[in-house]
């Protein structure tokens, strides 16, 4: 009983393949350095990373909303579909039209052929504070974004992988779009502030054009791909069309989801803003 994990090595992805190990269950973890590989770009290497897989994970790198996204992702589910999976699940962009083609054409594809499928929808994770492009400034006590008045409820990862993990083994049902996000909504700057209170340290947020942020993002030589989707994700989804809170964290697993506060309390204790030691 083997379950797949496609992009597990990424923020939701490693916390799944933890949960399932802590299970006891046979894990494979789908990417270009896996046994067997899985790598987007080279099709020939996707049946092999299904057979034998009763369940699998699926997240697209960078993001559904890329163009040409809803094709690959049907394409994926006929092949799961044709080895045998019994389930899908698909990690999904919340308030993104395109990735909302990608589920779409990721439910047609596996209809009627016995294969369950289930979307959980996410968008700004709490741990882009703390794992990802936001951590620098956040260590440097100085959070520069293209971000202004606008909430956003941020979802934990954690409570991202519960759900997923959930959805896998039956304890959550299929056939579901679980919607996730954490049990408030806060714009950056009392992001900034709720971190800064935990770290017992100062943190400025600072907002700025999108267009200088880009700039600066190409001068540091980040991939053109990238900044597409920063861009996207700061001048499209970032508009309040996902402001509100939802129940998906309760719907699936029967318990509140994880507080902005608590998340960066447990943050700071861990040392991840901690200045880089020379050497280290």
């Amino acid at each position: 009983m083997t379950f797949l994990v496609i992009g597990g090595t990424g923020k939701t992805g490693r916390r799944v393949v933890d949960r399932l190990t802590d299970r006891g269950v046979a894990v494979r973890v789908g990417s270009r350095t896996g046994t067997p590989r899985f790598d987007w770009a080279e099709r020939d290497t996707w049946a092999p990373a299904f057979a034998g897989v009763r369940a699998a994970y699926v997240t697209f790198y960078p993001d559904l909303a890329v163009p040409g996204s809803p094709a690959l992702i049907g394409d994926l589910a006929r092949v799961a579909a044709a080895a045998g999976v019994e389930h899908l699940v698909l990690l999904s962009g919340r308030g993104e039209e395109e990735a909302q083609a990608s589920e779409a054409a990721f439910a047609a594809a596996v209809e009627g052929t016995g294969t369950a499928w289930t979307v959980v929808r996410a968008s700004w994770f709490m741990q882009n504070f703390s794992e990802a492009f936001m951590a620098d400034g956040v260590r440097d006590g100085t959070l520069v974004l293209p971000a202004g008045e606008v909430p956003e409820p941020f979802v934990d990862c954690d409570d991202i992988a519960d759900v997923v993990v959930a959805a896998l083994t039956g304890d959550a049902p299929a056939g579901r779009v679980y919607e996730v996000t954490g049990p408030r909504a806060l714009t950056f700057a009392e992001a900034a502030r709720e971190i800064a209170k935990a770290g017992g340290r100062e943190v400025t947020f600072v907002p700025v054009p999108l267009d200088a942020y880009a700039g600066e993002l190409r001068g540091y030589g980040v991939p053109e791909e990238e900044i597409g989707l920063i861009v996207y994700l700061f001048g499209e989804v970032l508009d309040g069309r996902n402001a509100r809170t939802t129940d998906g964290v309760r719907d699936a697993l029967g318990r509140a989801p994880r507080d902005f506060a608590d998340y960066a309390r447990d943050a700071a204790a861990s040392g991840a803003w901690e200045p880089a030691t020379a050497g280290g």
